[in-house]
């Protein structure tokens, strides 16, 4: 994907989060790292549309992921930023790719640690289909990809890696 390819899905994935989300109960939270960067670019795009204040919110699923000990990597845990209470919110979770379903199911499980939203729903950059572990599927997608479990999806972005880019690498 091209910086202009990105830019539009944000924008497309902003107007439609608009459409479905009447109530003015929703919240943002972004999954560390990339999915915070999108998350912060979704929130003016929404803000401009429904003339509310949305929430934004830093979820780190360091230690809710399921493969902790089965792999030598220490996991490296950040900071859970949410100043808001998720009690009866409309949550978007926000991440950069939906892969094998894992990532998703820890954040769950970590936003339900911090209580009972009335609504979660998945937004992604890059969904890479046939690819799930897990029965999880995206409300919004930037773009949906046919990959290979040989293949890697590398998302930059302008604020972490210093240019928008998607593309797709052999391992």
């Amino acid at each position: 994907m091209t910086p202009e390819d990105i830019s539009r899905s944000i924008q497309r994935m902003a107007h439609q989060i608009w459409e479905n989300n009447a109530s003015g109960n929703l919240a943002l939270v972004g999954l560390r790292s990339r999915g915070v960067t999108l998350a912060k670019r979704l929130k003016p795009l929404i803000e401009s549309m429904t003339g509310e204040e949305i929430p934004l919110g830093i979820l780190d699923i360091a230690l809710y992921r399921d493969d902790i000990g089965l792999t030598t990597a220490t996991p490296q845990v950040r900071s859970t930023d949410i100043l808001f209470d998720v009690e009866g919110k409309d949550i978007i979770l926000v991440d950069d790719v939906l892969f094998t379903g894992r990532t998703t199911r820890a954040a769950l499980n970590a936003l339900i640690d911090l209580g009972r939203p009335d609504r979660v729903e998945l937004l992604v950059l890059i969904d890479r289909e046939g690819l799930r572990e897990l029965p999880i599927q995206a409300n919004y997608i930037g773009k949906a990809l046919k990959t290979y479990s040989t293949e890697t999806v590398l998302v930059h972005l302008q604020e972490d890696d210093g240019e928008d880019s998607v593309t797709i690498v052999l391992e």
